[in-house]
């Protein structure tokens, strides 16, 4: 069996003394391992970065690892080394996508949303929400979305304001204000795509994001928050 496709590098790791295994997000056909020949060389160091957009070449048996060949199609991780929070934002967003994402299965709108968020992963100011919008997009892709159109207590759709942990629902200011210190935050462009987030908006969504991310997908197999994933909270709230 072979494919082509477009991807997005989400890992190396040495394999002997030449050679690299990589996990590559393709747009068709879901996340892949592959053996790169001679992928520890100094030539193929600058493509095997992750976050690189890459053409994809893999051949292989669909019980076997299979080898890639790849091509450099955008160089995004030299791109974000430019700024450090830029850089922790490509870090996590990989390895987010390595943790939840099983293998060899097509999520094409996950990817075209990673795709977008690590095009403006230069932009301090627009990153941020977009990971949050894409962790919330990946949650529901993978059978985890949250309910947020309506209070989970009362049913009205007015000032919704947290969200449950337990029901992974919409609470209203009003039936969570009792319950508030155990309930996660609600950012208003989770709705409304017209509303432009602040930081303090994107921390929330992400707080929001990660703890389902947590305690829905990656507990199933023991695991916690990348620890890329956590660094770049405490990055982004300490950053003035």
């Amino acid at each position: 069996m072979s494919f082509v496709d477009a991807g997005i590098l989400l890992d190396s790791r040495p394999h002997g003394e030449t050679h690299a295994v990589v996990h590559v997000f393709t747009e068709r056909h879901g996340v892949r391992a592959g053996l790169v020949y001679g992928g520890q060389g100094r030539r193929m160091r600058a493509l095997l970065q992750p976050g690189n957009e890459v053409k994809a070449d893999w051949k292989g048996r669909e019980d076997s690892l299979g080898h890639f060949s790849l091509e450099m199609i955008s160089a995004r991780a030299a791109e974000a080394m430019q700024g450090r929070l830029s850089l922790a934002g490509l870090a996590a967003a990989c390895a987010t996508a390595r943790a939840v994402l099983p293998e060899r299965e097509e999520h094409m709108r996950s990817y075209r949303g990673m795709a977008v968020l690590l095009d403006n992963i230069g932009d301090v100011d627009l990153w941020p929400a977009l990971m949050a919008r894409w962790e919330l997009g990946l949650l529901a892709e993978l059978g985890f979305g949250l309910t947020l159109d309506r209070c989970a207590a009362t049913g009205t759709r007015d000032n919704l304001i947290y969200v449950s942990p337990r029901s992974a629902c919409a609470v209203s200011a009003e039936a969570g204000a009792p319950y508030k210190d155990k309930l996660l935050p609600l950012p208003a462009f989770f709705e409304d795509a017209e509303r432009t987030p602040t930081r303090q908006d994107a921390l929330d969504g992400l707080e929001t994001t990660g703890y389902f991310i947590e305690t829905r997908i990656l507990h199933l197999s023991d695991k916690t928050l990348p620890e890329a994933r956590q660094r770049v909270m405490d990055l982004l709230r300490a950053e003035p």
